[in-house]
């Protein structure tokens, strides 16, 4: 039943596409298929194939998995509210408070924000970069438009470790990870030599390498975006790592009925249409069909929501019918061209519908 999708990512890998690729089709409880593929490290001498325990750098999966889900919990806690101001939690963010701008509009790409700012070319502490973006200012009145905005989660990141009392990785580990058993899944705090400040024990499959620095190593258990780096490896939209097996736990625990950690309902709020009347479809945290930034394309029913990873991760599900696609790849290790991606995620996905949503 699901041949199709091995070939796609076998082909892939194969032709030198993508490096290589862990991969889960389910719905509901149940898991209909899983694929492995590929190298998690072509560097001569240091040459790994992928295997099905192989930890990925999720990127900004974070946003959905860390972030996100924390803020509903939390929500669903009785703080912060969706609509309440930033500037409650964060008072010196300066153009949060001009707008004003609510987590709402930063859960939905709405805030005015601007899409990303490269902090670390002058920031090398999570403290310097907070303090360079409560100093950023819009681009946009919030709610006028979307825009994809790493600064947004960056800031819910912050709103999270000040409702918590705790740095945002202790907040995810106990409020989100912990509980819904994702014993792999964290983020790699980093010192200012960028190394880990403790060696994780990651399983068996290692680290999928990522982008190649210029001496030719990759980076390999350091996250591979730099404003995550220059906070420290912990930050709200990038910084998590996982395998594929406490992915597939998160979807299958996101497409059911479970109450906890954040309430079903909520979940079922952050899928549905939080941006009518502007040209992005986003729910809280969620990419929705036809946003610019949809894998799924118009086979998918409407309901259904995605996100993808810079490194080339991604996940997908619509809780009507229970069927999640759970899809890592370590494609930024050849280099940024995503083109190669983009194009698999859509085939991959494509397939899914055909014989599953048909």
């Amino acid at each position: 039943m699901l041949e199709r999708i091995g070939d796609l990512l076998g082909e892939a890998a194969g032709t030198g596409r993508i490096p290589g690729a862990v991969a889960a089709v389910g719905r509901g409880p149940d898991m209909l298929g899983r694929w492995v593929t590929g190298w998690a490290d072509t560097t001569p001498g240091s040459a790994r194939p992928m295997a099905e325990d192989t930890v990925f750098d999720l990127a900004s999966l974070t946003k959905l998995v860390g972030t996100t889900t924390l803020v509903l919990t939390l929500t669903g806690m009785g703080c912060p509210g969706l609509d309440d101001p930033v500037t409650d939690y964060l008072p010196r963010f300066a153009a949060c408070r001009e707008g004003p701008v609510t987590i709402r509009h930063l859960l939905t790409h709405t805030s005015g924000l601007p899409a990303s700012v490269e902090f670390f070319r002058y920031c090398s502490s999570r403290e310097e970069v907070l303090d360079a973006l409560c100093r950023t200012p819009l681009e946009a009145p919030p709610g006028a438009q979307v825009t994809y905005s790493d600064l947004g989660f960056i800031a819910l990141g912050e709103v999270a470790r000040v409702v918590t009392g705790e740095p945002l990785d202790a907040a995810v580990r106990r409020l989100v990870t912990g509980p819904l058993g994702l014993r792999a899944t964290r983020f790699v705090p980093l010192d200012k030599t960028e190394a880990p400040l403790d060696a994780p024990a990651w399983p068996a499959g290692g680290v999928a390498a990522t982008e190649r620095r210029e001496d030719g190593s990759p980076w390999t258990g350091i996250v591979h975006d730099e404003n995550a780096r220059a906070s420290g490896g912990v930050a709200g939209h990038a910084g998590l790592f996982a395998p594929l097996a406490d992915l597939v736990r998160f979807v299958q625990w996101w497409v059911s009925d479970a109450a906890a950690p954040a309430p079903a309902a909520l979940r079922r709020l952050a899928e549905s249409d939080q941006t009518p009347g502007l040209a992005g479809r986003r729910g809280l945290g969620w990419t929705r069909i036809g946003d610019r930034s949809d894998i799924l394309g118009p086979a998918w029913p409407p309901p259904a929501v995605s996100h993808t990873g810079f490194t080339g991760t991604s996940l997908a599900l619509e809780a009507a019918s229970g069927v999640w696609v759970v899809m890592l790849t370590n494609a930024v290790h050849l280099g940024r061209d995503n083109r190669a991606i983009k194009a698999l995620r859509r085939d991959v996905h494509a397939a899914v519908a055909a014989e599953l949503l048909r």
